[in-house]
């Protein structure tokens, strides 16, 4: 196919991946229609993730077959994908990353959502492509070369942003946000952020997905956080720091998963104490509360 066909394709897909979850941003279409999915996959023969398991062979070698709402595999030994798109798309609205503004990317894969990103902050704006993986890091930092708006650090997650950021976008399942990526985030900066209740490992499918789970949209507003669910989801689990999941904190994410009442939430109480008949869930210095964000609303709870 030609690169003039394809770039058709691409802006179909791009469309359709938005219409999937009912995106309508011009923005998240642009760069869906602009960055090539097949640079950041490898040669073919591709692989793609089985809703009944394990992996499948993706038929044909033209990058067509990649313009579609397919999970393909970047490391499936490990149960690393480059995600679906149709769920970014929904992911990347949430985040609301802006012209000039710097997002760091945790969990980066092979950069493909870094390369989305990239061109919706701008040439005036600066990813940050964190990832743990030294080879995907490599691959990453080989096919983001040509954008000098992008940097790709391998390192463990847990630790970026070193400076405060715009946004901070992360791409596995934790059962308890990294201290940095809550602290690093500027006045009216936010953090999108896949929670996740480990599953067993399944034979044939590669590294462990969350049982449970959602992605989470936190706000730095003033001296509190709002906090709101965005989509049910189930990432890789994370490795590194952030992966040495506590049990207890695990536990209480799957009680809160079980009790339900997670699109009640709307704030995030953090290194405070909170009652827990006010929260959804309410970990040992930090909970996902109903009340409103702001400083009054923080204290409100405290009060209680």
């Amino acid at each position: 196919m030609s690169a003039a066909a394809l770039a058709v394709v691409r802006r179909a897909y791009a469309r359709q991946m938005l219409a999937i979850l009912g995106v309508d941003n011009a923005a998240i279409e642009t760069a869906f229609a602009t960055v090539r999915r097949e640079a950041f996959l490898g040669p073919p023969p591709w692989t793609a993730s089985s809703p009944f398991g394990g992996y499948r062979q993706i038929l044909g070698t033209d990058p067509v077959v990649l313009y579609q709402d397919l999970v393909v595999g970047l490391d499936p030994a490990r149960g690393v994908n480059n995600g679906s798109p149709s769920l970014h798309a929904k992911l990347l609205e949430a985040l609301g990353p802006k012209p000039g503004e710097h997002i760091v990317h945790v969990g980066a894969g092979a950069g493909y959502y870094s390369a989305v990103l990239a061109e919706l902050v701008g040439s005036a704006g600066q990813v940050t492509a964190v990832e743990f993986d030294p080879a995907l890091a490599r691959r990453a930092a080989a096919a983001l070369s040509g954008r000098p708006n992008v940097r790709v650090v391998c390192d463990d997650g847990s630790r970026w942003p070193e400076a405060p950021a715009d946004g901070v976008y992360v791409n596995f399942a934790v059962s308890r946000p990294a201290d940095r990526w809550i602290e690093g985030l500027s006045p009216g900066g936010c953090l999108v952020v896949p929670l996740g209740v480990p599953g067993p490992q399944r034979p044939n499918s590669g590294g462990r997905h969350s049982a449970r789970g959602a992605v989470l949209r936190i706000e730095r507003r003033g001296a509190g956080f709002a906090a709101r669910a965005i989509s049910p989801a189930y990432f890789v689990c994370a490795e590194g720091a952030v992966g040495a999941a506590d049990a207890a904190d695990v536990e209480r994410l799957r009680q809160s998963f079980e009790d339900g009442g997670l699109d009640k939430v709307r704030s995030l109480i953090w290194k405070r104490p909170a009652p827990p008949d006010r929260c959804w869930l309410a970990g040992a210095d930090w909970a996902l509360c109903e009340e409103e964000a702001g400083d009054a609303g923080a204290d409100r709870i405290l009060a209680r």
